[in-house]
Formats: C-alpha cells, sequence, structure tokens
C-alpha cells in the first residue's frame, strides 16, 4: 500500500560528539561535522525541557548544508534533505505482510504461548550465513534461540545451557535486546545483549556479552535508575560510533529519553544526564474504538545505507471488553543526524489486523536489528498478539514476516508527462553512478550540472543512456565518457528525468559492483559486514 505525501523541506543541523567513554551527555565545546555534512550544535545531544506537539521539521531539513557529501551509503528521497528542485511526486510505501504469516510460532513446553523477539532482535551472520533469533517464551520468563538458513522455516536447536532446549536464560524481564557488534575488537564481545527487569534492586538494565549469541557473561555493567522504564532498548549509531539508549519514560504518558556512549561494557547514569528525546504528537492517530491519545510505547532504531530508521511502536490503548491486547502499530521515521525525527506518515507502516484470531489482532511490536537486507527485499519481522477471552498477556503470540521493495520506503514519481529532480549541491569521491528505480514502461536519464546550474559536458541528458528497467541496482552511463573521475571531488548537482516510472535512490560508488558503502541494518545474506562492500 503507498502513502502520498507533499514534502516540501530543506535540510541542515548541526551536532557535536561526546568523547568520554562513560553515559556523560554534558555539552561539548566543539563543532561535529557528520558524514553527510550536518554539523551538530553544542551543547550535545541537545537540552529540551518539554517536548513540542506537533514534531517540527529537523533542524537539517530547515537549513540544510551549503554541499552534501554522499560517500556513504544510496541516497534515499525519505524527504528533501537532497531535493533542491523537483515537480516529481513523492509517494510513501509500506511493507506487505507475507502471505504465509506467521512465521514462528511456540511449539516446545517451555514456551508457552510466547514465542516472539519482545525486541530481543533477529539477525543474519556472516560467520555461519544463518539467520539468527532471540525471543522471548513463557510469557518473558525466558530467552529462547533460533536459527534458520532461509528466514522462512526457523529451528529451535537442542543447546547445553538448559540441557535439551533451546532456552538461553530463565530470568524474567520486559524488554531486551541482542545486538550483532560487526565493530568488536575482542571476539568474546562479538554480541551484546541487553536486558530490563525489576526487582528487589528496583529497575535495572544489564549488560551481558557472548563470543556466538549462545553462551553469555556474567553482568559487565548493571545500572538501576527509576527513570529507565520497562520497554527500554538500544542501538549503535555506526556514523558517530555511539550506542544510544532508547529509554522508556513515563511523563506522564510513555515517551522517549535519549542517552549515549562510546563504551557499551562500562558505564554509569544519572537522570540528569537522560535527555528529553521524541514522543507520540497530535498527529498520530487514536483507534477509533477506543478514542484514547496516542503513546510511544516503544522505539527501535538501525542504521540504513545513509540515514537511520526508526519503527515507532504507537500504543493506541486497550480494549479489553473486546478480548483485544494492547494495540500498538509500527510507524517509520528517519533521521540524518541520528536524534531529530522526521515522521512523513503518521498511518502504520505495519499495522495490526482488526479480524478477531488474527495472529497479528493487537501489539505489533518491532525487533532489535529492525529489519534485514535479502536480495532485493527488505524483511521487517514484528510480533503479533492474538488477543482472546481470559488468556493471559496477549493469548497466542507469534512472530510475523512483512516486506518491500529495498529502499522501497519512499519513490518520486513521474508519469507520462516528464518530469524532473534537481539535487543540493553534492560531492563525492567516486566514479560510478547508479540508481534503484522501476521504469520499465518509462526511462531514467541523468546530467550532471556545476555550481551555476549549466550542464557539464559530456554529462547532458542526450548523452545519457537511458534506463528502461526496474531494477535496485541500475548503472547510469554517458556517450564520451567512461565515468565521472572528471567530476570527481568537485561540487555538483543531478538533475533526473523521469518519465512513467518511480525513482527510489542514487549513489556514486568507487566500485563498477555499485557496492554503496553504506549500512545494510541487521544483514543479510552476501553481506560479510554491516555495510554494502565490494567484497560482498
Amino acid at each position: 500500500m503507498a502513502v502520498t505525501a507533499a514534502s516540501r523541506w530543506s535540510l541542515a543541523s548541526q551536532l557535536l560528539s561526546l568523547c568520554v567513554p562513560l553515559f556523560v551527555s554534558v555539552g561539548v565545546a566543539h563543532a561535529e561535522t557528520l558524514y553527510n555534512g550536518i554539523v551538530l550544535p553544542a551543547p550535545w545531544p541537545p537540552q529540551r525541557a518539554s517536548l513540542p506537539d506537533p514534531l517540527p521539521p529537523p533542524p537539517y531539513l530547515v537549513s540544510p548544508p551549503p554541499v552534501i557529501p554522499i560517500d556513504v551509503g544510496r541516497q534515499l528521497f525519505v524527504d528533501d534533505f537532497l531535493v533542491e528542485q523537483t515537480d516529481m511526486t513523492r509517494t510513501y510505501h509500506r511493507p506487505e505482510y507475507y502471505a504465509g504469516n506467521p512465521v514462528f510460532s511456540p511449539d516446545k513446553k517451555w514456551e508457552g504461548n510466547w514465542a516472539i523477539p519482545f525486541s530481543h532482535g533477529i539477525w543474519h551472520d556472516p560467520a555461519d550465513r544463518l539467520f539468527k533469533m532471540w525471543y522471548a517464551g513463557d510469557l518473558r520468563r525466558k530467552m529462547c534461540y533460533a536459527t534458520s538458513g532461509d528466514g522462512i522455516q526457523w529451528t529451535k536447536p537442542a543447546l547445553d545451557v538448559v540441557p535439551g532446549t533451546n532456552v538461553l536464560n530463565e530470568t524474567t524481564r520486559d524488554s531486551c535486546v541482542v545486538w550483532l557488534d560487526h565493530n568488536a575488537t575482542d571476539p568474546r564481545r562479538r554480541f551484546k545483549f541487553a536486558a530490563w527487569s525489576e526487582g528487589g534492586s528496583g529497575r535495572v538494565m544489564t549488560i551481558r556479552t557472548s563470543p556466538d549469541g549462545i553462551h553469555w557473561s556474567e553482568p559487565l555493567a548493571r545500572v538501576g535508575d527509576q527513570l529507565i522504564g520497562d520497554r527500554t532498548t538500544l542501538f549503535y549509531n555506526p556514523f558517530r560510533a555511539r550506542w544510544v539508549w532508547s529509554v522508556r519514560h513515563s511523563n506522564p504518558a510513555r515517551m522517549r529519553k535519549y542517552l549515549e556512549t562510546t563504551d557499551l561494557s562500562t558505564w554509569t547514569s544519572a537522570p540528569t544526564q537522560f535527555v528529553n528525546w521524541i514522543q507520540s504528537d497530535n498527529l498520530d492517530a487514536p483507534d477509533p474504538a477506543i478514542g484514547v491519545p496516542c503513546q510511544l510505547y516503544n522505539l527501535d532504531c538501525v542504521a540504513y545505507e545513509s540515514l537511520i530508521v526508526g519503527l515507532f511502536a504507537i500504543w493506541h490503548g486497550e480494549k479489553k471488553s473486546l478480548n483485544r491486547p494492547k494495540l500498538n502499530s509500527l510507524c517509520v521515521g528517519f533521521t540524518r543526524d541520528g536524534f531529530h525525527w522526521y515522521r512523513p506518515v503518521r498511518t502504520p507502516f505495519i499495522p495490526y489486523s482488526n479480524q478477531a484470531g488474527a495472529w497479528n489482532f493487537g501489539n505489533v511490536q518491532s525487533v532489535g536489528g529492525c529489519f534485514l537486507v535479502v536480495g532485493d527485499t527488505l524483511r521487517f519481522y514484528v510480533s503479533g498478539r492474538q488477543g482472546g477471552v481470559n488468556v493471559p498477556d496477549g493469548g497466542i503470540c507469534r512472530t510475523g514476516l512483512a516486506t518491500m521493495r529495498r529502499d522501497g520506503f519512499a519513490s518520486m514519481d513521474a508519469g507520462s508527462e516528464e518530469r524532473t529532480l534537481t539535487t543540493r549541491k553534492v560531492r563525492f569521491g567516486g566514479k560510478y553512478l547508479f540508481v534503484n528505480a522501476a521504469a520499465s514502461t518509462g526511462s531514467v536519464r541523468v546530467e550532471v550540472l556545476d555550481g551555476n546550474g549549466q550542464v557539464i559536458a559530456p554529462f547532458s541528458k542526450e548523452n545519457c543512456d537511458a534506463i528502461r528497467a526496474d531494477k535496485t541496482l541500475a548503472a547510469v552511463s554517458w556517450k564520451g565518457a567512461d565515468d565521472l573521475s572528471a567530476v570527481a571531488g568537485k561540487d555538483v548537482r543531478f538533475r533526473f528525468h523521469l518519465t512513467n516510472g518511480s525513482l527510489y535512490a542514487f549513489w556514486v560508488s568507487p566500485d563498477k559492483s555499485g557496492a554503496s558503502y553504506g549500512y545494510v541494518a541487521a544483514g543479510g545474506p552476501g553481506f560479510t559486514e554491516p555495510r554494502d562492500m565490494p567484497d560482498r
């Protein structure tokens, strides 16, 4: 399903770095320029006494950098960060549920009615070329483990932790995240595990590590704070080499606070270090059958290509008289500085079902890692709760799958009349231009402009070899030029000419393979590291 929306905002912003190895979010006195030209303001992260409603556009869309470096990742059209002028129409898309859902269900006695990631994690591990899932069983009393060769058919291996089962931990907890840390220098800490629990010592976040995702260390850090709510999660921001806590807080409604660190193994926190980050606002539509204001139940994030994608679990209330669990749908948002969010569409990105008895009748939630890149598609695994009469905590809880085109969050579209899109000034070090476009009944042509808007020969529309195909990776070429090396390192604009088609992304690669050097979320078959590199 596609949702059209007009997006007419510019870009820019300022930000700054945290150079201490603990969770200390005090300001720093010097500016930090990001990979995409955005400059972070000091102090960083921004200190905000309250959160605006509705959410304003990010600073980098209001005041963009004068020149945007594009050497990292595919450049997506989810906002106008890259767009100076266009008469194309932007369409926002959402994934489609897999026809064979659910793909994962409880079938072991120790799982009870639960077999869902409650964040936890689903990753593709290049070490043994397997999809790996960490999930909750037995009403969150157990963390379990499963593997798959194709991501559809899953195996629950008998392990030695709790002999004869796939159980890894039998400590009652609420939210937790497993993260595959490709950058770990110590192989014993390749996997990170962060879990929230509440007991005699109060609310506690615990950090553990593992070489294989099965055998976990004793806690490396254990920090308690009454500000840390039960649906707290974390993610890694590779653009700034920071671990970021998405801290659940109620003020009084569910919302998010922000905390960052360079070192996840040793950290401290204090209430003054939590920064107000994001909440649901009045643009989030309540469920008409319940009619209560929405709240932000959870926020899982991951780096994808040249930005960070967030999956916002929007709470729409509860309706116990209808035998429905808490109603959570997933909406999508994007950030290019790691803090300020752009949420252009508020209809659910991955919705719950209104059909009684459906596996996702309510409480659809995301997983740690958010999604994977599998060939030309993105795979979103989500948990769903069936509900029912007199059943505890959501009834049978299973895991489903939704898919969409690679880079398919948004497209710039044209019909039979040719439309154009001109980028802002960009700079790159690569030589080969690629696009992700659907134009099998139309065409895409590109020209390169100088700082004054004049075509740079021979990179004209007339010399461009028209792309008439539907491909997520299509090379752009011109007669009279082998590549773009003549304009590498210079400030230029691209002007795209499109008829009867959709343009999803563009990028300039140093490699003829089209490797984007961007990030690939939770990975996928063929990727040997967290980036799309030429040796994949």
